[in-house]
Formats: structure tokens, sequence, C-alpha cells
């Protein structure tokens, strides 16, 4: 569980567009801001979720993006249109 309490006057690592954006939540009512830490705490479970499967999967991309140039580089491969697809 994250503990999202902080103190805007002490210095941190903290952005000043994410500052901005804590300072505007906190005027918020207490149901939406606690609505806004949940999405925030879900986002950040997420993006560990994408980089553990990502971590694990390295070698097998790698190999993926080689084969994909190979072909390339051979004439297998064809121009996509994504207003085609």
């Amino acid at each position: 569980m994250y503990d999202l309490r902080w103190n805007l006057d002490e210095e941190s690592d903290m952005t000043k567009a994410l500052e901005e954006a804590f300072k505007a939540a906190s005027k918020l009512p207490e149901a939406e801001q606690d609505a806004l830490a949940e999405a925030i705490r879900a986002e950040i479970e997420a993006e560990k979720g994408w980089e553990k499967s990502f971590a694990g999967s390295l070698d097998v991309l790698e190999r993926l993006a080689d084969e994909a140039i190979t072909d390339h580089r051979a004439g297998r491969t064809k121009p996509v249109d994504p207003d085609e697809m």
C-alpha cells in the first residue's frame, strides 16, 4: 500500500506539474480526493505490472525485433496504411 501523504513545503523530486496537480486536487471534496488517490495507486500498480511483464520478456522482444528487421531487409515486408487496418 502506498502512503501518498506529502509536504509540499519540503524539497522533493516531484515535478512542478505534479505538485500543482496535487495542490489543485487538495481542494476537491474528500470523496473525490479519495477516488483520485485510488486511481493514482491503481495506475502505479498497473505500470509496475507492465514493467515486470516486459522485464521478463526482453529476450523474446529482442528476438522478434531482430526477426522483423531481417524480414524487412530481405524484402519480405510491405508498407501498411493505418487507415486501411
